[in-house]
């Protein structure tokens, strides 16, 4: 059997060897269950309607702040709804918070939450709260969002076709690159500068892939479908999240390096700290499988909405390779591996960075 990864999501060969084969009972109304690749769930209900499900970890993370803790517990879940291309509507949450926590800092933190989530039009539907003994981490718990709908409306990541081209909304890193710089901002202002600092840190509020999920959802009313699949990128970057979505549709992918969007400020942060923009966590950022014939309506779409958009590739046949053209040449790309965020955030913690 295949090792646990030290931090991060379980990888691929482990969550085939032990998740999916084992998912409790059998139940018709699972329309999708767990699959690499596929954040979100399906349930049939009666009447041609489904039930959207997706659940997240809860950011807690006091070097980061509370409101931006929030921010991340909020928008990480309605990512993964939005690619679905349909709008959560409901949320659960299980908050297992420090014993350092106040009240004074429980009500910051939950008035945010409910900021958020009234915002995107999200009811708190329930869920458990309470202190954790020997909590340390920066993770307070779990969601589940919820979501109802025609079930004609609801895509999912592994319904990408051969011949789809992949359009990656914004750019690469942006929560790592902002995350690293908020919460280590006097070393990012020392060796990377205060404007990159300053532009790093913007790019955290710009981590919301809600948009581009309705976005897909409003050119899919069209006759012909648009946008057959989206996935967001989290952990492994974009080229992790291409790779989950190919393995997801059983595709192949032909990815152009040199066309995928990496902002200035991203590749200085990231350089700083040692991780490969490209495959380490970026929220905000949602990859598209969209028909070739649609590609310019879709662009010009997401342009009019202020999100830029670049084509990056294409999904190619059933069970071939996931290629990256690299300076003239083709390298099979290998499946993510632990993202490199996370051990980059912990050892500057550790170094006592500020």
């Amino acid at each position: 059997m295949s090792n646990f990864a030290d931090s991060g999501k379980l990888h691929m060969d482990l969550f085939n060897q032990l998740i999916y084969p084992y998912a409790g009972a059998d139940n018709k109304q699972l329309l999708a269950g767990p699959e690499y690749g596929v954040d979100v769930s399906l349930i049939s209900l009666p009447g041609g309607l489904s039930m959207a499900l997706t659940s997240d970890p809860l950011s807690w993370i006091p070097s980061l702040g509370l409101q931006e803790s929030a921010w991340l517990s909020v928008h990480l879940m309605a990512n993964d709804m939005a690619t679905t291309s349909q709008a959560p509507q409901f949320v659960q949450l299980v908050l297992n918070l420090p014993e350092t926590c106040t009240a004074a800092d429980f009500e910051q933190y939950w008035m945010h939450i409910h900021r958020y989530c009234k915002a995107i039009g999200v009811a708190i539907s329930g869920g458990h709260t309470g202190k954790a003994a020997g909590l340390n981490s920066t993770i307070a718990g779990g969601g589940t969002m919820v979501c109802t709908g025609p079930s004609e409306n609801f895509l999912l990541s592994k319904y990408a076709e051969p011949g789809d081209l992949i359009i990656v909304t914004k750019e690469a890193a942006q929560i790592a690159a902002s995350v690293l710089a908020l919460s280590f901002p006097e070393t990012v202002k020392k060796h990377c500068g205060q404007d990159v600092w300053q532009t790093a840190s913007e790019l955290f509020w710009q981590t919301s892939s809600l948009r581009e999920g309705l976005c897909a959802a409003s050119l899919n009313k069209h006759s012909l479908p648009v946008v057959t699949a989206m996935h967001d990128v989290t952990e492994g970057g974009i080229l992790g999240a291409i790779y989950e979505m190919a393995s997801a549709a059983g595709c192949g992918a032909y990815i152009q390096q040199a066309a995928l969007p990496v902002g200035e400020a991203q590749k200085l942060v990231c350089s700083f700290f040692e991780i490969d923009p490209l495959c380490c966590v970026g929220a905000g950022s949602m990859i598209m499988a969209v028909k070739p014939q649609s590609e310019a309506l879709v662009l010009s779409e997401l342009q009019q909405l202020g999100i830029k958009a670049t084509t990056v590739g294409r999904f190619t046949g059933r069970g071939e390779s996931i290629l990256l053209e690299s300076e003239n040449e083709l390298q099979q790309l290998n499946r993510p591996g632990p993202d490199p965020y996370w051990n980059a955030f912990f050892q500057s913690f550790k170094n006592g960075w500020k």
